[in-house]
């Protein structure tokens, strides 16, 4: 029950500024409630209710209106977000929480940029650019697609698909790409500063190939 239905109900016997002030809320506010509280419920609110509720509280105050007016409801997002408040509701996001892909070591030793000012090649296996992106699964889970991309013919040369994010994940593009294209010394690498790039074990198998 909110201070405003327990002032309503106590009303008759108690001045209900003496109330408000025992309660710590706005006499104003309150003298506001009591006079909605008192006025015909609109026609929309209850068929907004059952929307609400058959799409298990997912709907906001945008496609709550497109429903309600399709339902014939003249109803805007203003009245709907205060209907809403009002009730203590709130829509639940339906946007699932989506990972990191780069996250840096801060103890790792970074290299230097070396695509900053160069020319853009010109032939293969100049310039190779590496990156991980997530892709959704059923159930809200995810996957991790790993790929090292030729920047001049733009061909993906090597890629490795996991459940998680380890440097292994990394590694294992770089081996398919480097078995496929086997290029020789003089290539640059490019990634960005994620911890699976900057590792002892990304930096030392890429200056061995």
């Amino acid at each position: 029950m909110s201070h405003y239905q327990f002032i309503e109900q106590v009303a008759t016997s108690e001045p209900v500024r003496v109330l408000c002030r025992v309660l710590h809320v706005s006499p104003a506010g309150c003298y506001q409630w009591l006079s909605r509280a008192t006025r015909p419920t609109p026609s929309w609110e209850p068929a907004a209710t059952a929307a609400f509720s058959r799409h298990a509280q997912r709907y906001g105050t945008r496609r709550l209106r497109a429903e309600l007016r399709a339902e014939g409801h003249a109803v805007g997002r203003h009245a709907l977000r205060t209907w809403l408040r009002r009730r203590g509701l709130r829509a639940l996001s339906t946007r699932p929480q989506r990972p990191r892909t780069t996250v840096a070591d801060p103890a790792a030793v970074v290299a230097e940029n070396l695509l900053f000012g160069r020319p853009a090649p010109t032939a293969p296996n100049q310039v190779w650019v590496g990156d991980i992106t997530y892709l959704p699964l059923v159930g809200g889970r995810w996957c991790y697609l790993a790929t090292w991309r030729d920047t001049c013919s733009r061909r993906v040369v090597g890629w490795h698909l996991d459940t998680h994010m380890p440097t292994e994940l990394v590694l294992s593009a770089l081996e398919k790409a480097l078995t496929l294209r086997q290029p020789a010394p003089g290539l640059i690498i490019h990634a960005d500063r994620g911890s699976q790039y900057t590792s002892l074990a990304c930096r030392t198998r890429i200056e061995k190939a």
